[in-house]
């Protein structure tokens, strides 16, 4: 055999390892979450607060209390995270919030909220429906193609204008 093919057969060997233990090791992680989701939904109650701020902070800078900083990995002190402050009752709270709902969630309006334990899983308008009222940001790409589309109707009309 010449070098090529045993360097390609060993890549592929390689390869086919790496597939089985992605394999593996995702399956393991898919009953880790489930077990997760499980324990969240059975300690699930139902708040009525006011949403006073949100931001996306570090773990460290968030205001949440000591203990709770202290029992996550430190990788994930140091990563951003979606933090609200509400007042719960009489009290102004730091709430950790799903990644999946922390656009929706309206600032400056009362809410209900499902919560378990600082973690927010998802939200409710108490007075009607939710509306989103930030601006969604476009990017590079979209920002061009709303140019070339504003020059092109532009010229357009100058061409009809011309034409008549």
């Amino acid at each position: 055999m010449s070098k090529v093919t045993i360097v390609l057969l060993v890549i592929i060997a390689v390869l086919l390892v790496a597939i089985v233990v992605l394999y593996f090791l995702g399956k393991k992680a898919e009953k880790k979450k489930a077990e997760q989701e499980e324990k969240l939904a059975a300690s699930a109650q139902t708040v009525s607060m006011l949403i006073i701020d949100k931001k996306k902070m570090k773990l460290i800078d968030s205001g949440l209390p000591a203990a709770v900083i202290e029992q996550t990995p430190k990788m994930m002190r140091r990563t951003k995270m979606p933090i609200v402050k509400a007042k719960v009752g009489p009290k102004v709270m730091t709430f950790i919030c799903d990644a999946g709902i922390f656009d929706t969630v309206p600032v400056k309006k009362e809410v209900k909220a499902v919560i378990s334990g600082l973690y927010i899983t998802s939200v409710k308008g108490l007075r009607g429906p939710i509306v989103s009222t930030e601006p969604v940001k476009k990017g590079f790409r979209a920002k061009l193609m709303d140019k070339y589309n504003e020059a092109n109707a532009e010229l357009q009309k100058q061409k009809k204008a011309k034409k008549k």
